[in-house]
C-alpha cells in the first residue's frame, strides 16, 4: 500500500515538473513562480526516488492502541484530512522509535524493525517495551539490537550506508539538538560520528526549512572520503547540500599539488593571516624614492611624497586593495596630467615651430611631443613663453578641461605609465599575490618577520605548478583583502554590456515580430472592420514577448554555492575536524557568519601537523565560550578484540582519553607477522591475496606508509590484479591500498597494516596515524612488519603467527 502511494505521488510530481518545464511564457513574475515550481517538484521527485529502498523500516505499537509506521519520508493518504500513512524519521512523532526503552517506553508497547529488500519484507525484529511484560528493565541495552548487529556485521560495499534504521539513543539526541551555535561531537573510532553528522544535516533541512535557501556545507578530509559518503544524503532525500574538502572551497582552483608536511604546517598557522595582510600592504606604493616615468620622448617624475600622499588618500576609507588601487590610479593620473599640462604650457617654439629650452629648469617636451601636439590641433602660435594665447601675460592656460581630459586619457593608455602604476600598486588576484610572495625571499622576509628563516624557506617555490590544499585558506584570506581585480571588473562590465546588448536585440526582434503580426492582420481587414481574433500584439508588449524567449538555466543551491566563493551557508558540518588548521577554520567561519555549525572528530586521531588536540583552542578565537560538547561513547564498528589493541596505543597517546565501548566480539583476534625487510613486499602480496579470497564479497584495505605506496602496490597488484591504489583509488574495488591519510573516516571488513614502524616514524603524530589504521576494520586485522615489532606495548601484545606460505 505504501509503495502504491509513492508511485501515485511520484507520477503527480513528475507530471507537474513536466508542465513547469514546458511552460516558457508569462511575465517576469510568472517566470519566478515557474522557477519555484520547478525547484519544488524536482526536489519532490528526488525525495520519492531516494526513498525507494528501505521506504518503511519501523513500526510503533502504542499503549493507546494506535500504530505508527516509520520511514525515510512522510506520506499522507489522499483524503481531505491527509492522515499520515508513514511518519518521516525526522518528525517528532518518530522519536520514540530511537529513544524508547523498557524503563522509559515513551508510550510504546512494542517496537518493530522491518528489513526490506526492494519491495519485499525479508526480516522482522520485535522489542517489547511494556515493563509489565518484562522481568527486568535494561536502560543500557541497544535499540534494535538484532537489526543493529546485522547492519554492522554485514559486508562493506565501498560506499557508506545511512543508519536511519538503526540510530541509537545517544546518536539521535545529537542529531535532534538545537541547530543554533556550534555543536562539537567528540567520538572515538566506530562511534558513528560521520553518520550522525550526515543524518543531522538531513534532520536540520527537514526541521528548519529556511536552511534550504542557503544550503548546508559538509566538509570532509579528502576526495576519497567524499565519494565514500556521497550517497548518504541523496539516499535520505536531501539535495541542498554541498560536499567539499577545504581544498575545494575556492572556485577555479584545483588544489592537488603536494608539498612537504612542514610547509603545510606553517601555512596552517594563524600567523599566516598577518603574513597575507602584510604581503598586501607591501604592494601598496612601497617607499622607493623618486619614480621616473617615460612618456613620449620625455620623462615625468613623481616624488616619493607625491605617491605616498596618493596612497594615503586611497586608504583613507574601508576599501579593499584593488578598489583602493583605482583611487590611487586616479590620484596619480591627476598628478601626471597636471605635470604634463604645465610642461606643454611652458614650451617655447622657434621660428621653425621647434621647441627651445626656456631656461627655467622645468624640463621641455621633446620634438616628437610638440609635433604630436601640433598634429592634435594646438597651433604653434599659441605655444608661447607666457602660456597665454595673445602674449599679453594674463596667465590664462592654453589647455581647457576637455584638452586636459584627452591628455589624461593618453597618459592612462601610455605603456610607460601603466608599467609604473603596476609597479607602485598592482591590480592583484589572490593567485598572483601568493605566487609572487612564495617566489621571492625578500617579499617573504618583509611580510613574515615572525617566521624563522627555515620556516620561510619551506614556503619558497617557483611560480606555477598548481596549488596545495594548504594554499586554499591563504587564497581565501587574500581574496578577502584584495577584492575584484581590474581584469575581473572589466570582464563583469563587458558581460553586463553583452547582456544589455542581447536584451536590446531580443526586444528589437520581438518588436519586429509584433509589427509583422499587426501588418498581416491589417491586410485582411477592410476599412472600419474590427478584428474578431486576438493576436499576440493584442496581449503582449515587445518586452514581455522578449522575456518569454529567454532561456532559463536551472541550478541547485549546491551548484550555485560551489561556484560562488562568497556564498554563506545556513549550516556547516565538518567531519574529521581535528585535521583542520587555524587558517582553515578562518575560511569556514567566513562561510557561516551565523556560526551554526556541527563539528565532529576525535582529537586522538589527529594526524595533520597543522591539526588540533584541543577543541577549545580552535574555537575560542571565533566563538569564545559559545560552543557545546557532546560525546559518543559506544563503538559499533570496531570489535572488542581489535579495540583492545587500539586502546593500548590510545593510552600511550594520552592516559586521560578513554576508548569507546565496543558492542560486539567476533572471536577473531588480530595477528601480526614479522618478516625480513626484503621479504615484506612478497609476503604482503600473499597475505592480501589470501585475505581477499577469504572475504568473498567483503572489502579489504591494505594500509601502508606513504613513502612505500608505489613499491608495495606494485607487489600486491601482481598477486591481486583488482587492487585499487593511487591518488584517487576506487573504494568499490574489493581490495584497495591506502595511506593513513586516505583511510581516515573509512571502514573495511578486513585491514592489513604494512610496516607500522614507518607509519610511526613518518610524522610527529605517528602514534595518532597508527591508531587510525588500527581502527578501520569491522571484522579482521593483520599487521606485517619487517624485523622486530615496533616498541609499542599495544603491538607487542598482538599474537605473532608463523610465516607459512600458501
Amino acid at each position: 500500500m505504501l509503495y502504491r502511494r509513492v508511485d501515485e505521488l511520484r507520477e503527480q510530481a513528475s507530471g507537474r515538473l513536466a508542465e513547469a518545464l514546458r511552460d516558457n511564457g508569462g511575465t517576469r513574475q510568472a517566470r519566478v513562480e515557474r522557477e519555484s515550481a520547478f525547484a519544488r517538484y524536482a526536489e519532490r521527485v528526488a525525495k520519492l526516488d531516494a526513498a525507494e529502498n528501505g521506504l518503511c523500516f519501523g513500526r510503533l505499537d502504542l499503549r493507546s492502541g494506535g500504530r505508527r509506521y516509520i520511514g525515510r519520508i512522510g506520506i499522507l493518504d489522499d483524503s481531505d484530512e491527509g492522515d499520515p500513512l508513514l511518519v518521516d524519521w525526522r518528525a517528532p512523532a518518530a522519536r520514540p522509535f530511537y529513544v524508547a526503552t523498557a524503563a522509559a517506553p515513551e508510550g510504546v508497547r512494542r517496537r518493530r524493525h522491518i528489513t526490506t529488500r526492494r519491495r519485499r519484507v525479508v526480516d522482522l525484529d520485535d522489542e517489547v517495551l511494556d515493563s509489565e511484560a518484562l522481568d527486568t528493565a535494561d536502560e543500557e541495552g541497544l535499540i534494535g539490537e538484532a537489526a543493529l548487529l546485522a547492519a554492522v556485521n554485514a559486508g562493506r560495499t565501498g560506499r557508506m550506508r545511512d543508519i536511519v534504521e538503526t540510530l541509537q539513543a545517544e546518536q539521535d539526541e545529537i542529531i535532534r539538538s538545537d541547530h543554533r551555535g556550534v555543536l562539537v561531537v567528540q567520538g572515538g573510532p566506530g562511534t558513528g560520528k560521520t553518520a550522525v553528522a550526515l543524518h543531522r544535516a538531513a534532520y536540520l533541512l527537514y526541521t528548519h526549512r529556511h536552511l534550504a535557501k542557503r544550503g548546508v556545507l559538509v566538509v570532509g578530509p579528502n576526495a576519497t572520503f567524499l565519494r565514500y559518503i556521497g550517497q548518504v544524503l541523496p539516499g535520505l532525500g536531501e539535495t541542498n547540500v554541498l560536499l567539499s574538502t577545504i581544498g575545494g572551497l575556492f572556485p577555479g582552483v584545483d588544489a592537488r599539488r603536494s608539498e612537504p608536511p612542514e610547509a603545510a604546517a606553517v601555512k596552517g598557522r594563524a600567523l599566516m593571516a598577518d603574513v597575507v595582510a602584510a604581503a598586501v600592504r607591501d604592494r601598496q606604493a612601497p617607499a622607493a624614492g623618486p619614480v621616473e616615468i617615460p612618456y613620449g620622448d620625455g620623462t615625468l617624475r613623481l616624488e616619493e611624497e607625491d605617491y605616498r600622499r596618493a596612497a594615503a588618500v586611497a586608504l583613507s576609507g574601508p576599501v579593499l586593495h584593488n578598489e583602493a588601487r583605482r583611487i590611487f590610479v586616479r590620484e596619480i593620473l591627476d598628478l601626471l596630467t597636471r605635470q604634463a599640462a604645465e610642461r606643454i604650457e611652458a614650451v617655447v617654439l622657434d621660428d621653425d615651430g621647434l621647441p627651445l629650452d626656456g631656461g627655467d629648469g622645468r624640463g621641455v617636451l621633446g620634438e616628437a611631443d610638440v609635433r604630436a601636439l601640433l598634429a592634435a590641433g594646438y597651433p604653434g602660435d599659441l605655444l608661447d613663453a607666457d602660456g597665454d594665447e595673445d602674449g599679453d601675460g594674463d596667465g590664462r592656460p592654453l589647455l581647457d578641461e576637455s584638452d586636459r581630459a584627452e591628455l589624461r586619457a593618453e597618459l592612462a593608455a601610455a605603456a610607460g605609465v601603466r608599467t609604473a602604476l603596476d609597479a607602485m600598486w598592482p591590480s592583484l588576484t589572490p593567485q598572483r599575490l601568493l605566487e609572487d610572495l612564495f617566489a621571492d625571499p625578500r617579499r617573504l622576509a618583509s611580510a613574515a618577520p615572525g617566521l624563522t628563516g627555515a620556516e620561510r624557506a619551506s614556503l619558497w617555490r617557483e611560480p606555477g605548478g598548481g596549488w596545495t590544499p594548504a594554499d586554499v585558506p591563504l587564497l581565501d584570506e587574500a581574496a578577502e583583502l584584495l577584492g575584484a581585480d581590474d581584469r575581473t571588473v572589466g570582464a563583469q562590465a563587458r558581460a553586463r554590456a553583452r547582456a544589455a546588448a542581447e536584451r536590446r536585440e531580443q526586444i528589437a526582434y520581438a518588436r519586429g515580430v509584433l509589427d509583422i503580426t499587426i501588418g498581416s492582420r491589417s491586410i485582411d481587414l477592410e476599412e472600419g472592420d474590427e478584428p474578431e481574433i486576438l493576436t499576440a500584439a493584442d496581449l503582449l508588449g515587445e518586452e514581455e514577448l522578449a522575456e518569454r524567449q529567454e532561456v532559463t538555466v536551472h541550478r541547485t543551491v549546491a551548484e550555485r554555492a560551489a561556484a560562488d566563493r562568497t556564498w554563506t551557508f545556513g549550516h556547516v558540518i565538518v567531519d574529521e575536524a581535528q585535521e583542520l588548521s587555524a587558517m582553515a577554520w578562518r575560511l569556514l567561519m567566513r562561510r557561516c557568519p551565523s556560526r551554526s555549525m556541527t563539528i565532529v572528530g576525535d582529537v586522538a586521531q589527529t594526524g595533520d601537523a597543522a591539526g588540533t588536540s584541543s577543541w577549545e583552542g580552535v574555537l575560542r578565537p571565533h566563538v569564545g565560550e559559545r560552543w557545546r560538547l557532546a560525546q559518543l561513547t559506544v563503538n559499533y564498528r570496531t570489535p572488542a578484540e581489535i579495540m583492545a589493541v587500539a586502546a593500548g596505543l590510545l593510552a600511550a597517546l594520552d592516559p586521560g582519553l578513554r576508548p569507546p565501548r565496543s558492542v560486539r566480539e567476533t572471536g577473531v583476534p588480530p595477528w601480526r607477522l614479522s618478516t625480513a625487510p626484503e621479504d615484506l613486499p612478497g609476503i604482503l602480496a600473499e597475505r592480501a591475496a589470501r585475505e581477499a579470497a577469504a572475504l568473498g564479497d567483503g572489502r579489504l584495505a591494505v594500509i601502508v606508509p606513504e613513502t612505500r605506496l608505489t613499491e608495495l602496490a606494485g607487489a600486491v597488484a601482481a598477486a591481486v590484479p583488482e587492487l585499487a591504489y593511487g591518488a584517487d583509488p576506487d573504494l568499490e574495488r574489493r581490495v584497495v591500498m591506502l595511506t593513513v591519510r586516505q583511510a581516515k573516516g573509512l571502514e573495511f571488513d578486513s585491514v592489513l597494516i604494512a610496516d607500522p614502524a614507518a607509519i610511526l616514524a613518518a610524522s610527529p603524530r605517528g602514534r595518532n596515524d597508527l591508531y587510525v589504521a588500527l581502527t578501520r576494520a569491522t571484522q579482521r586485522l593483520g599487521i606485517l612488519h619487517p624485523g622486530p615489532a615496533p616498541a609499542e606495548p599495544a603491538l607487542e601484545s598482538v599474537p605473532e603467527v608463523g610465516a607459512e606460505r600458501t
